[in-house]
């Protein structure tokens, strides 16, 4: 028995080694930026690569290569041609889900743009990309061999920001490297811009259990002029001519902040190294959203934005569901309830066990009643993902359900620093 144990101890530490020196065979330190578009309808997906470019220093993880929790409703693997070897993998969301799950997408097409970055092969991969259907199978949209002296890729420098560190805390691969761009501010508003991301991070790293991890993230800003400030509000019949072409008003939802634009915001981002992308919008109106590996966007005046910030970061870089559930809720029918969600602060009891069962005490019910008797207690409360039925989260307050929660609960900081940890191993 001693010496089976011995064997898999050698067995484990060997395989952890050889992923450790993947990246340096497989990899170089730059970054393969892959642009495509997501179109089609409610029924229909198709990807569209639109171009490659290979930019500066991959900022990511050299360590932890593969995505092992199978995040996202969509994948990225970069497979070895000659071996067949997995060398990298990476979930991500995308806008174009949500509007799928929305009446429009019923009546007609529409196509959303990405860009998603890999680190750069030294060697012929496979490109593969796939989609999470609403079944919970995966389709493959995509799977194309790219050589890494392909001369389509593009090699062009990236348009020339003025850019500031504002917080440096050592090596992108073993931190957390955020980005931000100022969207709606003119070039005379750009101290505000700075003051903005001073103010909302510093809530951010006030907040737990962010508090401890300061030291754990690089933040940078890129100043990015608009011509106008502000944004649109297509319900109030207002247009601003800034430089992401943010809205409110999407899916119809007047709190509701995105943009379409990820090719601008992209090449304004080139000029750093970055895992995540957060644009700040110049106005005092509530909104903003958050996508996994996607796009994270708040607005910075309103008296709520400190809390929408870190809510809406918990989207983009943990994967964190929204915990609230709203009677006519444009999205509420986005998740299918036959199936366990992969979000890991949400379930539908369909596979409970791989949740936060083992965070329950055992006296407490499952389902959960919400109750003031278990107002502080970790349980099964229904409502959550958008649906007051047959969606749970862990408890009757957090802050990825309401603004007014003093943080977020037990599951969410679990997820919040294994994200964490895994970023900065």
């Amino acid at each position: 028995m001693i010496r089976i144990l011995y064997l898999w101890v050698i067995l484990f530490v060997f395989f952890c080694t050889c992923s450790a020196q993947n990246y340096e065979e497989y990899f170089s330190n730059n970054t393969l930026r892959i642009d495509f578009t997501l179109a089609g309808n409610a029924d229909t997906t198709m990807l569209y690569i639109e171009q490659m470019k290979k930019q500066g220093e991959y900022s990511g993880s050299h360590k932890n290569l593969i995505d092992e929790y199978n995040y996202g409703n969509y994948i990225v693997q970069l497979k070895d041609v000659e071996s067949g070897e997995l060398l990298y993998s990476k979930g991500f969301n995308s806008l174009f889900e949500e509007w799928q799950s929305t009446p429009e997408a019923t009546s007609f097409n529409k196509s959303y743009y990405h860009g998603v970055l890999l680190p750069f092969p030294k060697k012929n991969v496979n490109l593969t990309i796939k989609h999470r259907k609403f079944n919970g199978e995966f389709d493959t949209l995509l799977n194309t061999e790219i050589s890494n002296n392909d001369k389509s890729i593009i090699k062009e420098s990236p348009k020339e920001y003025k850019t500031e560190k504002i917080l440096d805390n050592g090596s992108p691969q073993n931190h957390i490297d955020v980005v931000f761009l100022p969207e709606g501010y003119t070039e005379g508003e750009m101290d505000k811009f700075r003051q903005d991301v001073k103010r909302l991070s510093d809530y951010m790293f006030k907040t737990a259990p962010f508090d401890k991890y300061r030291d754990d993230f690089n933040l940078y800003a890129v100043y990015v002029p608009s011509d106008e400030s502000g944004t649109d509000m297509p319900g109030k019949g207002l247009f601003k001519n800034t430089a992401f072409n943010s809205t409110f008003y999407t899916f119809n939802s007047p709190r509701y902040l995105t943009t379409n634009d990820l090719k601008s915001i992209h090449d304004a981002a080139a000029s750093v190294p970055f895992d995540q992308i957060y644009v700040l919008v110049n106005t005092d109106k509530y909104g903003g959203g958050g996508f996994y590996n996607y796009l994270n966007i708040t607005s910075t005046d309103h008296s709520s934005s400190p809390q929408v910030f870190v809510h809406e970061f918990c989207h983009g870089l943990v994967g964190l569901a929204d915990e609230y559930y709203n009677p006519g809720e444009a999205l509420e029918g986005m998740y299918n309830k036959e199936l366990e969600p992969w979000e890991p602060n949400i379930t539908t009891l369909i596979d409970f066990d791989s949740k936060w069962k083992s965070m329950l005490d055992e006296s407490t019910p499952i389902p959960t009643p919400r109750t003031s008797k278990y107002y502080k207690t970790i349980g099964v409360f229904e409502g959550g993902g958008y649906s007051d039925k047959g969606i749970y989260s862990p408890m009757q307050d957090c802050r990825m359900k309401i603004n007014e929660a003093k943080g977020y609960c037990p599951v969410c900081i679990k997820a919040i620093e294994s994200c964490i940890k895994r970023y900065c191993e």
